[in-house]
């Protein structure tokens, strides 16, 4: 790791202690990410990508990491489809604490979904807003 990112890590942060295996179970890990499992999973084979600079959002991120955050998500999306066989993926990132970010360094969810998994489904990330039953939609 180099010298500057390591400085830039907080004491007691969980995705900066990616070495610590009995806080992070590491999958994969490219330069400047890595992808971990989930230490609470909703569906098995719930991981999270993290970068390895200490960064709180999304929008911070360089254009190299965000390039080196898409290939990992792309080969670690190869590993869940050969280990799991899901039908789909649910994407996710909760971007402040508005959004209910609690862990205050970026780490994006790539969750394995399976047809039947929960009873309706439609809607996906949505059905976590207030407007999220699909029922209640109109096209307009």
């Amino acid at each position: 790791m180099s010298e500057s990112v390591q400085e830039s890590q907080p004491e007691g942060c969980l995705f900066c202690a990616r070495e610590d295996e009995a806080l992070n179970r590491v999958l994969r890990e490219n330069e400047l990410f890595y992808t971990r499992f989930d230490n609470f999973p909703s569906r098995p084979g719930h991981v999270e990508l993290v970068p390895k600079r200490h960064v709180e959002s999304f929008f911070d991120l360089t254009q190299p990491e965000v390039l080196a955050f898409y290939a990992l998500m792309a080969e670690t999306r190869t590993a869940l489809l050969d280990a799991y066989a899901p039908d789909g993926f649910t994407i996710g990132v909760n971007e402040g604490k508005a959004a209910g970010r609690g862990v205050h360094h970026l780490h994006v969810h790539l969750i394995p979904r399976h047809i039947g998994d929960v009873p309706d489904p439609r809607g996906g990330i949505r059905r976590a807003l207030p407007n999220g039953d699909p029922d209640l939609w109109r096209a307009e």
